[in-house]
């Protein structure tokens, strides 16, 4: 059986993605107008919605990568549609990362595409189709602050400058985590297929607790400064600065009053 025997519905955009990239193109342009009576909760939905479009992309990469790698299983299970419902763990894969973004701006790893492995042949395939995911995050990150790093932000509302840096934030510390080498995380599976086989039996057990172990370590200050630091180095390297990116977060947590630094900034 070829991938060309897929029925069509397989590959087809749910209308549940189609509605997602809507609210985020509708209210990224009430971001841009400052159309909305409210600038918090119009950066609140386009951040949010630009956000599960990436998660959705992301977990789109790894299935398209497997079906490419030799799992033509992945048709017939949804992922090629970009609908999040079809998602091994819907919980896992869209709402805790939103929840997450929500509580403590951070970008959470999610995960939920059933691989069926058995039908690949090569490690560097495997590794492939586990890197596939941050690299989405990575591309998502790079178009964000393209207006920054190209100076090209002349006629770019602030708001929506403060909103691209927020999301940016999320992006690049999505990436930075799905690629620490942890049991659970992309990153452990790009090495996996190199490892011995006594040890990835080993850890393997371990693979359903690594990411609360990664969230556990994060509440250790300084491991938490250091991540931070790095994500902050990152942005600072992409030509996003601190002032932005505190901006973009707090209009995103609109519900907590308006910021007079940032109202001042957006008025300048």
């Amino acid at each position: 059986m070829s991938t060309a025997t897929f029925r069509r519905g397989d590959r087809r955009i749910s209308p549940v993605f189609i509605g997602i990239a809507a609210v985020m193109g509708v209210t990224g342009w009430a971001v841009w107008t400052d159309y909305a009576a409210s600038l918090g909760l119009a950066v609140f939905l386009f951040v949010t919605s630009a956000w599960v479009v990436s998660l959705c992309l992301h977990e789109y990469a790894h299935a398209r990568t497997a079906l490419h790698s030799g799992d033509i299983s992945i048709g017939a299970k949804g992922y090629l549609t970009l609908n999040p419902l079809a998602y091994t763990h819907a919980l896992l894969s869209i709402v805790l990362p939103v929840v997450f973004v929500i509580m403590g701006g951070i970008g959470l790893p999610g995960g939920a595409v059933f691989i069926e492995h058995n039908r690949i042949r090569g490690r560097w395939r495997h590794s492939l189709i586990s890197a596939a995911g941050p690299l989405t995050n990575v591309l998502f990150a790079v178009v964000c602050t393209a207006p920054f790093w190209l100076d090209a932000l002349d006629g770019v509302p602030m708001g929506f400058r403060f909103a691209l840096a927020f999301l940016a934030l999320l992006q690049v510390s999505a990436a930075i985590l799905n690629f620490l080498p942890v049991p659970g995380l992309d990153g452990y599976g790009v090495i996996e297929p190199w490892l011995p086989r006594g040890i990835r039996r080993q850890v393997e057990p371990l693979a359903p607790f690594g990411l609360i172990l990664v969230f556990a370590l994060l509440f250790v200050p300084a491991l938490n400064d250091a991540f931070f630091g790095l994500v902050d180095s990152v942005l600072s390297g992409l030509g996003v600065s601190d002032p932005e990116v505190a901006c973009g977060r707090d209009y995103y947590r609109f519900w907590e009053g308006e910021n007079e630094f940032c109202a001042l900034y957006i008025d300048r």
